[in-house]
C-alpha cells in the first residue's frame, strides 16, 4: 500500500501545475490574438493575424503569419514558465526561401529565447538559442515535413534539457544552458514562410 501511494504521489508531482490550450476561436479576425505580442528578430515586416480557416484542426480560426521578416515571432507574454512544455499544430502553406513553423520558450524579449522549428523545404527539425538578437544552432535532424499539411510540434524542457517531438515522434534531445529562468512561450516562423497555427498548448511544472 505504501508503494502504491508513493507511485500516485510521484505521478501527481510530475503533472504540470498549470496548463492551457488556445485555439484562437474567441479572437477577432484581422488582428493578433488578445494578450499576445508579435514582432520579429532582425529586419522585415511580419504580419500576424487571426484568420478564419475552414480546414483548421479546431474551427473556425487559426493564427497566420503572412509577412516577410528575418525571424517573425508571436509570444504570449503573460506566461512565465521555467520548466514545462509548449506544443502547437502548424501548417506550412508557402514560401520560396523557407516554409517553417516553430515554437519559442523561455522568451525574455524579441532578442532572447529558445526556438524549435520544422521546415517543409528542408525536411528537418532544429533547435536554436537566440541571444542578443543572434540565432545559434544547437542541433539539426532530418524529418519529413509536408507542405500544406497540419503537423504537431512539441518541446518539453526542464533545466538544461530540451526534447523536440514532431508528429508524435521524438527527434532531438539536447542539453543547453544559454537561457535560464522563466520566460514566455509562443510561435515563430522564418523569412517568407506563410504558416498557419492552431491549438497552441503550454504547461509549467
Amino acid at each position: 500500500m505504501k508503494r502504491y501511494i508513493y507511485c500516485v504521489a510521484a505521478v501527481l508531482c510530475a503533472t504540470p501545475a498549470m496548463a492551457d490550450t488556445i485555439n484562437f476561436d474567441d479572437d477577432a479576425t484581422g488582428a493578433p490574438p488578445a494578450g499576445w505580442s508579435c514582432g520579429a528578430t532582425g529586419k522585415g515586416s511580419p504580419h500576424w493575424a487571426v484568420e478564419a480557416d475552414p480546414a483548421a484542426p479546431s474551427k473556425p480560426n487559426v493564427l497566420k503569419q503572412s509577412g516577410n521578416a528575418t525571424f517573425p515571432w508571436c509570444a504570449k507574454k503573460d506566461v512565465a514558465i521555467t520548466d514545462g512544455f509548449v506544443e502547437v499544430k502548424f501548417k506550412p502553406l508557402q514560401g520560396r526561401e523557407d516554409q517553417a513553423g516553430g515554437v519559442v520558450w523561455r522568451w525574455k524579449d524579441g532578442n532572447n529565447y529558445y526556438v524549435a522549428r520544422a521546415n517543409a523545404l528542408e525536411n528537418n527539425v532544429s533547435i536554436y538559442h537566440t541571444t542578443r538578437g543572434s540565432r545559434h544552432t544547437i542541433k539539426y535532424v532530418d524529418a519529413p515535413v509536408a507542405t500544406n499539411q497540419w503537423h504537431t510540434l512539441r518541446v518539453e524542457f526542464s533545466g538544461k534539457r530540451a526534447r523536440v517531438i514532431l508528429d508524435g515522434k521524438p527527434y532531438i534531445e539536447v542539453q543547453d544552458s544559454h537561457i535560464e529562468g522563466a520566460g514566455a512561450v509562443g510561435v515563430w516562423t522564418k523569412a517568407d514562410s506563410v504558416t498557419a497555427f492552431d491549438d497552441f498548448m503550454y504547461g509549467g511544472s
